[in-house]
């Protein structure tokens, strides 16, 4: 019970010394001796801290010997206390003004994967996404060889089926809207193959094939007679494609029953 005591009453003295101090270097006009506070308090993880104190001397520190170290230090607090927004933002800065820098490598990465983080899910606006994709392929091209790539590339690879999914609902909307007003299904086809164009290796692929060959299923059923057959023939130039693209594909079954009632039309 002593210990466990003594244990918390020194956590209170330690946190009550480092506010404290906190205060005292708000109020300080030395430099140097904020950068070395903000140092000791992002080592400790008080993050807020060091983005608060850095915040104030980074442009005083510009062309200095600290300088680099201080813009740096201020993007990786913001980055650990999860502000990805912030964080972006001075890494960038960082890079760009010392784009052979010390921390340049690292920096550009963290930029990236940070836009990583913070993306938001599909339904929602997708800039974040695709300044991540940006970023990191970036980071890609000027660092090949780091140890970071394979996480790169595996974040990049996660973004790009965000959009994808996206572009999946997107289409999917089009077709549950059918014919109301216009052909949404045309939209469909249209929204699902750019998807597949601009995202060729994403996870969504076989539900965007799949959706191309039903939309051009209720395409041509709902057509007029005169307009069937042609239809019903681009149906069956999807059927042929999406089962040599996936031969054991778990909406084979579905696809074959289209292939039956279109090859009615064509043969006929």
């Amino acid at each position: 019970m002593r210990k466990y005591i003594y244990i918390t009453l020194s956590v209170l003295m330690l946190a009550l010394t480092s506010c404290g101090e906190y205060q005292r270097i708000l109020k300080s006009t030395n430099p140097d001796e904020k950068l070395d506070f903000a140092r000791r308090a992002f080592e400790q993880k008080r993050y807020t801290q060091a983005t608060t104190v850095l915040t104030d001397i980074v442009t005083q520190l510009k062309g200095t010997k600290n300088a680099e170290e201080s813009l740096y230090l201020l993007a990786l607090s913001y980055y650990e206390n999860k502000d990805y927004y912030n964080s972006g933002l001075y890494f960038h800065t960082y890079y760009s003004r010392y784009p052979k820098g010390k921390y340049a490598e690292l920096a550009r990465f963290y930029s990236g994967y940070g836009y990583y983080l913070d993306s938001p899910e599909p339904q929602l606006d997708q800039s974040e996404t695709i300044k991540g994709i940006e970023e990191l392929q970036a980071f890609l091209d000027y660092y090949p060889r780091s140890d970071k790539v394979p996480v790169a590339q595996n974040a990049i690879f996660e973004l790009q089926d965000k959009l994808t999914l996206k572009e999946l609902q997107n289409a999917q909307l089009y077709y549950n809207l059918g014919n109301y007003g216009g052909n949404n299904y045309e939209s469909a086809v249209i929204v699902a193959r750019n998807a597949i164009k601009n995202y060729p290796y994403s996870k969504y692929k076989e539900e965007l094939e799949m959706l191309i060959l039903k939309a051009r299923y209720q395409e041509a059923s709902q057509s007029i007679e005169e307009k069937k057959a042609d239809r019903f023939r681009d149906v069956v130039d999807e059927y042929y494609s999406f089962i040599n693209n996936y031969p054991d594909s778990e909406n084979r079954k579905e696809a074959d029953n289209i292939m039956k009632i279109a090859s009615k039309y064509v043969n006929e």
